[in-house]
């Protein structure tokens, strides 16, 4: 089994080299992720300069461009032959509800779907990376059981999101659908040195909405939440009702 890895946090990024050491278990693995921080980027594409992919002496690559120009490159252009699955992650921070529009990690596992590859995101939802390490034996253990699927539906990408807890402290995992967030002073306003104004997006304050169906509640409360979404975004309650509007008056 051949795997890619990458992530948008970079290619120096704790994660990655975890995620990466995880596959190892299962089969052949190849880094090809972002020469720096890359979260936010969605589904960005480079198109207004070549990219270029370094080789680094351990043999990962690290290309300046997005985590989906990564996962393009690595399978249209780097690989001599595609890959059975892309793992993207493990992102430092959190990937839920609406944040997986504007997430790379969750984007570069997008794409994988895109080309016909199945997908997997991961992310953790703490910060400290002693804690994220605590959890090989699980991933690896985790990894197996999502390889070794028969059938893996090819439209559909797994969304994973660790708790901030060291392993052996989950209560478990759970089969979630998304939440739902909405940040509170996620725009900050200042000053430049010569007096213009300037703003900073980020920050801010998340407040969840959604019952214990959904992957922050699963999060909360101390379990491990997987989230199978979907590449159509079509809603189809709606097609009738749009089918029957009348631009005619």
């Amino acid at each position: 089994m051949h795997i890619l890895v990458s992530n948008d946090d970079g290619i120096l990024a704790a994660g990655i080299s975890l995620l990466a050491d995880a596959c190892r278990d299962v089969g052949h693995v190849t880094v090809v992720a972002p020469d720096r921080e890359q979260s936010g980027t969605s589904h960005s594409l480079t198109l207004h300069h070549p990219l270029r992919a370094q080789r680094r002496p351990d043999g990962a690559f690290q290309v300046d461009g997005t985590p989906t120009d990564c996962v393009m490159l690595a399978i249209e252009g780097l690989m001599p032959e595609r890959p059975d699955f892309v793992f993207s992650g493990i992102n430092h921070g959190p990937n839920m509800g609406e944040d997986v529009l504007y997430s790379g990690t969750v984007s570069a596992a997008m794409e994988a779907v895109m080309l016909g590859v199945p997908g997997v995101a991961l992310s953790f939802a703490g910060r400290q990376t002693e804690t994220l390490l605590t959890y090989r034996a699980f991933l690896g253990k985790l990894i197996a059981k999502i390889t070794s699927v028969d059938g893996y539906p090819r439209k559909t990408l797994l969304n994973i999101n660790l708790p901030d807890l060291p392993a052996d402290e989950i209560r478990g995992i759970r089969v979630t659908r998304l939440g739902s967030r909405f940040f509170s002073e996620s725009l900050a306003k200042m000053k430049d040195p010569w007096g213009r104004d300037i703003w900073w997006i980020g920050g801010g304050f998340p407040t969840w909405s959604g019952d214990d169906t959904t992957d922050q509640a699963a999060i909360r409360d101390g379990y491990v939440s997987i989230t199978p979404l979907q590449m159509d975004l079509t809603d189809h309650a709606l097609l009738e009702t749009v089918r029957g509007w009348s631009l005619a008056d």
